[in-house]
């Protein structure tokens, strides 16, 4: 994927197996051509926000929808969800929180700073690829993206 290339879903899972069970299933769906996979919560917020090493990446190029992984190094989950739902320029892309966490907490704190969906991850492969598939299928061709107006400037 070039620089310029816009990214369909921003992935951020820091477990090496995780992701590659979703990014699996995602190109095996073919519901999405740019898939970005970052590892950490503090690369996917300069990532979003153009700063650090993306800080030349064109801004107005957002995901389509970011899976995010509560449990992250640097930045966990739950902060980059309430950094990227409080900001005006990030607060309509969906998020999804694909997690491996059952805890009522992290569900209950995630809906309260916006999340758009929680999903539990199988640990079952055939199920986690089932549930991948369904969730690219719904967010990216199902749903209807968010229009340039929904996005302002902080």
């Amino acid at each position: 994927m070039s620089e310029s290339d816009p990214v369909e879903i921003l992935l951020v899972e820091d477990n090496p197996a995780d992701a590659e069970l979703a990014l699996h299933a995602l190109r095996k769906s073919k519901v999405a051509n740019h898939i970005l996979h970052l590892h950490d919560g503090a690369e996917a917020l300069d990532f979003m926000f153009c700063r650090g090493e993306y800080a030349n990446r064109a801004c107005e190029n957002r995901p389509a929808i970011i899976l995010l992984d509560l449990k992250l190094p640097k930045v966990d989950g739950l902060q980059v969800l309430q950094e990227l739902k409080s900001d005006p320029r990030t607060r309509a892309i969906p998020v999804i929180l694909l997690t491996s966490s059952q805890e009522e907490h992290d569900m209950a704190t995630g809906y309260q700073n916006g999340v758009n969906s929680y999903i539990q991850k199988p640990v079952n492969f055939a199920e986690f690829q089932d549930v991948v598939n369904k969730l690219g299928v719904y967010w990216l061709v199902v749903n209807r993206k968010p229009p340039a107006v929904a996005f302002l400037e902080a």
